[in-house]
């Protein structure tokens, strides 16, 4: 089969209704799923993550147009220049990529075969999600090996969030000297780790080095994290005690602040001690987190455009209903320490920002554009997708428009460049393989 240039692409695409996620019409990510599936929202129901890509945990399907007697015409590729037919059916985006190959770009099919290298996702959080990490790729094979049921690929799962609102995560240890003060200053954590254990971090310098550094906060984690619920409970029970009697004389910090909150949502879980060892980062609209793999973090509140390496691989160790594997994640961490880097993006154009995170599979577009405005997203060698978070538009190919509005996701294949119009506004939001890949 000739390489067809395909017409505008729409996807139909999987939700995600778990209990973290903001509830019926309060949740962009229900908004944003009724739209695009035609269902109306649940007004009692949790919408949390919204899915686009080919994960087969969520996977999207392409709105095909299907000929009279029923088959799919060219693979199910709309030509450009062609008749326009009826869309009346659905393939999954992985059947239709691996039917349609070159639409992935010669340099993509090449280095990661006949599938989307990305997932990309909106996320509306409601309620803070579990202390976890994402195994590396050698971590990731080993685990979807020992238990495919819970670890449900190969893939490792670097990520990058981009706050679509005033968005919190913890991410990352603290800095040397904030892990001091937390040892010096949160006692509820000696009591749980031991006055050794205390005694070595408060006596650790910069100079001893990177290692040792390493071996100090993975062992004080590694204790925190392993000791037994009736504990942690009973201690957590005492720190809340604690902190509501020092509101009363002093203003609280913004870490003991968040921790009382968590302790509202999970009372007596790890996770609140562990709060204070890892960095409360508060992302402005349009500021983005990339999370490499193998580094605790845990989103907490807002919502948020997420993109990743395509997986599903979570190993958690607190705050979560969900299974834990305390063992795996505290000796899979890097043990870095220090605040994470804040992308801003780098303007393209007065409209559209790109966020380059240093993962080879995903980069990410924020387009604001205002009434009566155009833009153009230029061709790039690999595929890319697109999803309208607010207003509407006309979406411009050489040869085929569409319009588009909020929840509609657009798949466009490498090598197509494509034109933006909008009368009223638009917020749009686009997922590709990393620019620098190509260089």
């Amino acid at each position: 089969m000739g390489a067809e240039i395909p017409g505008i692409l729409k996807l139909k695409c999987s939700v995600k209704r778990y209990q973290w996620g903001k509830v019926g019409k309060d949740s962009r990510v229900g908004r944003l799923y009724a739209n695009n599936s035609k269902e109306e929202i649940r007004g009692d129901e949790p919408y949390a993550e919204f899915w686009m890509g080919t994960h087969e945990s969520g996977p999207s399907y392409a709105v095909v147009p299907v000929e009279e007697n029923g088959g799919l015409p060219n693979g199910g590729l709309q030509r450009a220049n062609g008749p326009k037919r009826n869309y009346c059916d659905l393939m999954s985006l992985k059947d239709w990529i691996r039917r349609n190959p070159h639409v992935l770009g010669d340099k993509v099919l090449q280095k990661w075969g006949p599938d989307l290298p990305f997932l990309f996702k909106v996320l509306s959080v409601a309620k803070v999600l579990s202390i976890q990490a994402h195994p590396d790729k050698d971590l990731a094979a080993i685990l979807h090996k020992r238990e495919p049921g819970v670890y449900k690929d190969d893939n490792h799962k670097p990520e990058m969030a981009l706050a679509i609102t005033e968005f919190e995560a913890l991410c990352g240890f603290v800095s040397l000297e904030e892990f001091k003060s937390v040892v010096r200053n949160v006692p509820e954590i000696i009591e749980v780790v031991g006055t050794a254990s205390a005694h070595q971090a408060l006596n650790i310098r910069e100079d001893d080095g990177d290692k040792k550094l390493k071996e100090v906060l993975h062992t004080l984690f590694t204790k925190l994290m392993s000791t037994s619920k009736i504990i942690i409970s009973e201690v957590v029970l005492k720190l809340i005690r604690r902190l509501n009697i020092a509101r009363e004389v002093r203003q609280l910090t913004d870490k003991e602040e968040l921790v009382l909150r968590l302790e509202k949502q999970f009372p007596g879980d790890v996770g609140v001690l562990a709060a204070f060892l890892l960095n409360y980062v508060k992302l402005n609209t349009g500021e983005a987190l990339y999370v490499p793999a193998n580094e605790p973090h845990a989103y907490i509140h807002g919502e948020c455009v997420e993109c990743m390496a395509t997986s599903d691989n979570v190993v958690r160790a607190g705050l979560t209903p969900k299974t834990l594997d305390v063992q795996t994640l505290c000796s899979m961490l890097t043990y870095k320490q220090g605040f994470p880097e804040i992308l801003r993006g780098v303007p393209s154009n007065p409209y559209t920002v790109k966020y380059l995170p240093p993962f080879d599979e995903f980069e990410v577009d924020r387009c604001i554009l205002p009434r009566e405005k155009s833009t153009t997203f230029p061709a790039v060698p690999g595929p890319s997708v697109f999803v309208v978070i607010s207003g509407e538009a006309v979406m411009r190919l050489p040869f085929s428009e569409e319009l588009v509005t909020e929840g509609d996701v657009i798949f466009a294949p490498a090598n197509t460049a494509i034109t933006v119009e909008t009368t009223s506004g638009l917020n749009l939001c686009r997922a590709g393989v990393n620019s620098k890949f190509f260089e």
